[in-house]
């Protein structure tokens, strides 16, 4: 199992684990996605607030007497945080490779995917590459 797979597997369980408990943007956050994390908890959090003073009363209800409609919609955002954070650790597993020194081609000092060596310029994200790599 190479570096990428791990890292894909070890995401989705720290999203899992983070979304038993509640938390969105667990598996983000292992990725260092700061900002995916963030606006996964704060929408999470956001909608179960509404969820719960349009459906339940906030006063009176706990955690074991919420209705469906509130455990549902926050339940299906959990899962689609957890498959989000699959997605994103799978995608950018070119970029950790290329990052450890494990590509055989150069990497983009402003991205880290690789390069092509006929451009001057990063295919990705459009970068300038470095005069020491030409």
């Amino acid at each position: 199992m190479g570096n990428t797979e791990r890292r894909v597997i070890v995401t989705v369980v720290v999203s899992v684990a983070g979304s038993a408990i509640g938390i969105a943007g667990a598996g983000h956050a292992y990725l260092r996605e700061w900002g995916r994390a963030f606006a996964w908890f704060s929408f999470v959090l956001g909608a179960g607030l509404m969820l719960t003073a349009a459906f339940a009363d906030p006063e009176t209800t706990t955690l074991s007497t919420l209705p469906l409609r509130v455990i549902g919609p926050i339940g299906t955002l959990l899962v689609l945080n957890t498959v989000d954070a699959y997605y994103v650790a799978s995608r950018s597993g070119s970029t950790v490779t290329a990052s450890r020194g494990e590509s055989p081609s150069p990497s983009c000092p402003s991205c880290g995917r690789d390069l092509d060596p006929e451009l001057s310029f990063c295919p990705w994200c459009a970068g300038p590459r470095d005069d020491e790599e030409r």
